[in-house]
Formats: C-alpha cells, sequence, structure tokens
C-alpha cells in the first residue's frame, strides 16, 4: 500500500484483540467440515454400529426383561447413545491431531496466531460437535425401535456437552501425546473402550459385587452415562447433583492440562 508521499509502505499489523475469534472460529470449521465431508464412515458408521448393538440385545434378551422398572431396550438405548457419542468425539480430535503430525502439516496449525487456549478450543469444539451430531442421528434411528422418554432436558443436554467435551479434550491430549497410529490406538483400546463398556452402559451397577461397585464409581464414565439416562429415565445410581460436578469438574483439569501441553510444545514442536 502507498503512503502520503506515494512510496509503497508495509502494512500495519491486523488486530486481533485478546482473543483470535475469527482464527478459532475457522479452526473449528475446519474440524467440522472435516468430519461431514466423510460422513459414511464418521456418521452414518457409528450409527449403523449403534443400531446393530441395540438389535443384537433385542434378539438375545428380548424386551420382557425389565431393569430400572422399565424395559432393557429403554434402559439401554441412552447408554448406547452416549457411549457412541463420547467415542465419536474422542476420535474426531485425537485422529486430527495425529494425522496432522504424521503428515507434518501440523505446522499449518501452530504458526498462525492462534494462542494454545485457542487451540485447544478449536479443536475440542470441533470434537464435540461430531459426539452431538452422531448422537441426534444415532437417537433418532432409535425412535423407531424404543421409545425415548424425557424426563429433564437439562440433564440430557448437560451430559450430551459435558461428556463430547471431556472425551474431546481427552482424545487432543492423547493425539499431542501420540508418535504413530499405534499410539493413539493403544489408548482406546486399553482405555477408551473398556471405560465406557464398564460404565453402565448395558447394567445399573447394583447388579455388580460391591467390591466393583467401588470402581464403578471412581469411573468418570459412569457418570456421564448414568447423569444422561436420568434425563430420559429419571432414573439414577447416583446422586445427580454428583454427576454434574465430576462432569464438569474434569473438563475444568482435563481443559487446563491440554492447554498446558499445547502450550509448552510437548511433541508439537520440533
Amino acid at each position: 500500500m502507498k503512503d502520503a508521499s506515494g512510496s509503497i509502505g508495509i502494512p500495519p499489523p491486523r488486530r486481533m484483540g485478546a482473543v483470535n475469534w475469527r482464527g478459532m472460529w475457522e479452526l473449528y470449521l475446519r474440524e467440522v467440515r472435516r468430519f461431514l465431508k466423510i460422513y459414511l464412515q464418521t456418521i452414518a458408521a457409528p450409527m449403523a454400529t449403534t443400531l446393530i448393538f441395540l438389535a443384537i440385545f433385542a434378539l438375545s434378551i428380548g424386551r420382557q426383561v425389565n431393569m430400572a422398572n422399565v424395559s432393557f431396550m429403554e434402559f439401554l438405548a441412552p447408554g448406547l447413545i452416549m457411549m457412541t457419542m463420547v467415542q465419536n468425539a474422542f476420535a474426531n480430535s485425537s485422529s486430527s491431531m495425529v494425522i496432522s503430525k504424521v503428515q507434518g502439516n501440523i505446522v499449518d496449525v501452530l504458526m498462525p496466531p492462534l494462542s494454545a487456549l485457542e487451540l485447544t478450543v478449536g479443536f475440542s469444539m470441533g470434537g464435540v460437535s461430531r459426539g452431538l451430531v452422531v448422537g441426534f442421528f444415532v437417537a433418532l434411528g432409535m425412535l423407531f425401535f424404543v421409545p425415548l422418554h424425557i424426563h429433564s432436558v437439562f440433564f440430557i443436554v448437560f451430559h450430551a456437552i459435558g461428556a463430547s467435551l471431556m472425551l474431546s479434550i481427552l482424545g487432543l491430549i492423547a493425539g499431542v501425546w501420540s508418535e504413530k497410529f499405534d499410539h493413539m490406538a493403544a489408548v482406546t483400546n486399553f482405555i477408551i473402550t473398556p471405560l465406557s463398556f464398564l460404565s453402565g452402559t448395558f447394567y445399573t451397577i447394583d447388579r455388580l459385587p460391591e467390591k466393583l461397585q467401588f470402581l464403578a464409581h471412581i469411573n468418570p464414565f459412569f457418570y456421564m452415562i448414568d447423569g444422561f439416562r436420568y434425563g430420559f429415565l429419571g432414573h439414577e445410581s447416583a446422586m445427580p447433583i454428583t454427576g454434574l460436578l465430576v462432569v464438569g469438574g474434569f473438563n475444568i483439569v482435563l481443559a487446563v492440562a491440554c492447554w498446558a501441553l499445547i502450550r509448552s510444545g510437548y511433541k508439537l514442536k520440533a
């Protein structure tokens, strides 16, 4: 651009304020477009898998079995929805980070004027969006086979967003730590999947031996599913307020840890 004398000068630096809202929004949109572009893999496939789970349990156990004063299928549906949501939220942020590192284009994210907090928010909210989108379509598909009653909209929304956020941030941390896809698969197979399956998705924890019930109560996945199920059925295995505190507390701790990890450049900067 030309100055008052007619000579070409250097343009003034762009002012973004305390938060680079535009950059964070664009990063979020990139994450959303990434999973929408391959919707057959990221949305349709989890939906089909969850409905197959539902069909298997319907055929093997049947509708005549009751649990928590409702049919087993009505009891199972919220747990399957939540399990699918958190697994996909984790997969979105973790795969995005690992792919960027393996392909060497992580620099495209690190070079723009985005702070560690903005990177954390952009990546994690992309995972939350995928979790919520998958959960919505899974619930929509289940309506053809199982009635979904609503006891508390607040508990449904809070735990849907809170659980998706928790696993999305956890996926981002795991993605930063992982150096190759094998590391990411190990985290998924030995941590995420066991915790989600052993969290009361398919049963009430009062059916467990007393010693194992203690282990269930220290599993944060249990509180996600229990609170989410309470929103549909009004049945809880733990105090509803406890679930709110656990999910909210874990999100704060994980967000701070993720911010500190990205800020340090751990396994991100050469």
